[in-house]
């Protein structure tokens, strides 16, 4: 077999393959046996046709294409890696010759990773908000904890904001009454805006025993995006009421015996908090400089593919899961659907070029992913996912999803040596230290590459 390659543009190219006939012998071979257990002659056993038979009463024709067909695979591959290409997705191919005894020609056309030289990245200097914690960030948080311990006790008056009111309800669409629109004894926290819209104004200002109709949204449920005429009766009103804030609710609240315990406590948890946001912010910061330093064309199938993958991700699993279609989510988000094509498509070439760069990157430092970084990212990726570390890493092989979390370890490590390199100061002036940034590198990394065209192009191509 002979090849070449000629660069059409920096991200495609066509393999010219002449392929001598001795070398389809295997093929025609296979193809001569196919062709035997699917057809009978008479006067043969099945299995035992001779090949001439086979010629004279299907046609040569038919064998040569079952034989490059089943050849194409292989030459394909075998061109692809003499050349060393890093190809992209499937070619087109298209057989320029074929002479029965003698040659087979054919060219393939097929997208590359573009050739990226990465240049001095030492110099760049980001920006990133101070960690500052204030004592109202600290009494917040101590609030937030008080009202997760808040005790209730029913009251006769009106209800107010803050007032917890046990509900029954019944929607109506068209003056019919849904199936799935009755609802008895909600307990509703009055301002937290867990339910529907207008419930708020409607119950404020109802005893036990009042009763009221108000029109909503529906946000879920068979009839969701609709608006519905909705009857709230209020059964009770409960008056919330937080517990002192002193050492006996510390004790309560936490492990510790004092309440200067337990504020130095929510003071470290929220330092912690904003430390592990400004490492966020200083990759994602220093990763928007490094790919403004960096030329990096894009293949145009790739791309739409990317853009695809991100559609079909929202509309089928995101807003799926919200009830909501494109349509009305373009509608909450006040965008016309020309404005969302455009943010999409800016998303999903920032996303090629995120994984071109930093895959270009882990080549040069000749950067490894071990077993403990595998596992660590799992954990963490199963965490953000919901599900147990065993369900998810099940998931992971069942869906042969293990190249792209070492993939996203990968450009993660990669992210992680330019920020070291990297200036980062926050708003005060001060230099800031990130340390184990890795850990936020590679979600950080994975983030800006979601939709995982890049991987699913590289999957083993077939001619």
């Amino acid at each position: 077999m002979k090849s070449a390659v000629e660069t059409l543009n920096p991200t495609r190219v066509r393999l010219s393959i002449e392929v001598p006939f001795e070398e389809l012998k295997d093929s025609l071979d296979a193809a001569y046996k196919k062709i035997n257990q699917q057809v009978t002659v008479k006067g043969f056993r099945k299995g035992k046709i001779p090949a001439r038979v086979i010629d004279q009463r299907f046609g040569r024709g038919a064998v040569l294409e079952e034989a490059v067909n089943d050849a194409l695979p292989k030459f394909y591959t075998e061109a692809v890696n003499e050349a060393e290409l890093n190809v992209l997705g499937q070619p087109e191919v298209d057989i320029t010759e074929l002479k029965d005894g003698e040659t087979l020609n054919f060219t393939a056309e097929v997208d590359v990773r573009p050739a990226i030289e990465i240049p001095d990245y030492s110099g760049i200097e980001v920006e990133v908000d101070a960690i500052e914690v204030s004592d109202e960030d600290v009494e917040k948080a101590v609030t937030e904890l008080r009202e997760r311990f808040a005790s209730t006790s029913p009251v006769e008056r009106a209800a107010e904001d803050g007032d917890v009111v046990t509900i029954d309800l019944e929607a109506k669409v068209d003056g019919e009454v849904l199936e799935d629109g009755i609802a008895s004894g909600v307990s509703y926290t009055i301002g937290s805006g867990e339910l529907l819209d207008g419930i708020d104004d409607a119950v404020k200002g109802l005893e036990a025993g009042g009763e009221t109709t108000f029109t909503s949204e529906l946000k879920g449920g068979s009839a969701a995006g609709k608006e519905a005429e909705v009857s709230v009766k209020v059964t009770q009103v409960a008056a919330r009421e937080l517990p002192e804030l002193d050492d006996e609710f510390a004790q309560l609240a936490s492990e510790f015996d004092t309440l200067e315990e337990l504020q130095a406590d929510s003071r470290k948890r929220l330092e912690n908090m904003k430390q592990y946001d400004q490492a966020t912010q200083a990759q994602e910061r220093v990763l928007e400089k490094l790919l403004e330093l960096v030329e990096v064309p894009v293949p145009e199938k790739l791309l739409a593919d990317e853009i695809q993958t991100r559609k079909h991700n929202l509309e089928h699993h995101q807003l799926g899961q919200m009830g909501l279609d494109l349509e009305k989510y373009l509608e909450i988000q006040g965008k016309t659907e020309e404005e969302f094509d455009a943010e999409t498509e800016e998303a999903a070439v920032k996303g090629i070029k995120t994984q071109f760069v930093l895959d270009e990157l882990v080549n040069k430092e000749k950067l490894n992913v071990n077993q403990e970084e595998l596992t660590e990212h799992l954990m963490r990726r199963a965490a953000s996912s919901g599900m147990s570390p065993d369900q998810f890493a099940q998931a992971v092989v069942e869906g042969g999803q293990v190249p792209m979390l070492v993939g996203e370890v990968a450009r993660g490590k990669a992210l992680a040596v330019v920020v070291e390199a990297a200036t980062v100061k926050d708003t005060n002036g001060e230099v800031v230290d990130l340390e184990d940034e890795d850990e936020t590198a590679a979600e950080v990394a994975a983030e800006a590459t979601d939709g995982d065209a890049v991987e699913a192009a590289e999957e083993t191509p077939e001619a």
